[in-house]
């Protein structure tokens, strides 16, 4: 019985700690963005606040990968962040006030997207996004940096300054 408790456990755990795969579970996808409190809010346009990103924007605003899919040229006028999630996934949930915070924090100094995996599926498969939440950053010089899972504020906040504000 005991052998069969721990297997189960640390399953639950990995599920927990990522959502994995681009599919939908339960709730229907939608537009918009998921507020920190988990509200749907309309794709933000003003400062401070995460943008919600189609494919045609994302194309004009981030990475034309149509022209140059081999040569990252980043086209954006701040670093940013890219927030890839689905509505559904609930560590994307964790990461949404955390996102919000620090878009509001860093609003003249960055720009922070949030990408729903499930309405823009050619952007998570050309970027590879097999677990989610994923988060892009982009310098204005050099590739991006990719990370995956739900990680604290803190975590976030570091790779804010050191890979897109190049402090140490």
């Amino acid at each position: 019985m005991k052998l069969t408790i721990l297997p189960a456990a640390l399953l639950a755990l990995v599920w927990l700690s990522s959502c994995g795969g681009t599919g939908k579970s339960g709730e229907a996808a939608t537009n918009g963005v998921l507020s920190s409190q988990g509200e749907k809010t309309t794709a933000a346009t003003g400062a401070g606040q995460p943008i919600h990103l189609t494919r045609a924007e994302f194309l004009t605003k981030v990475y034309d990968f149509e022209k140059s899919p081999k040569n990252w040229v980043y086209s954006g006028e701040k670093p940013c962040i890219i927030d890839f999630y689905a509505d559904w996934c609930k560590p994307c949930k964790l990461v949404a006030p955390i996102m919000d915070e620090l878009a509001g924090k860093y609003s003249s100094q960055i720009i922070v997207y949030k990408v729903n995996i499930d309405e823009e599926q050619e952007l998570a498969r050309f970027f590879g996004i097999q677990s989610i939440p994923t988060v892009l950053l982009c310098p204005m010089t050099g590739p991006p940096q990719m990370t995956q899972g739900a990680m604290p504020k803190e975590t976030f906040e570091k790779a804010v300054n050191e890979v897109l504000l190049g402090k140490k």
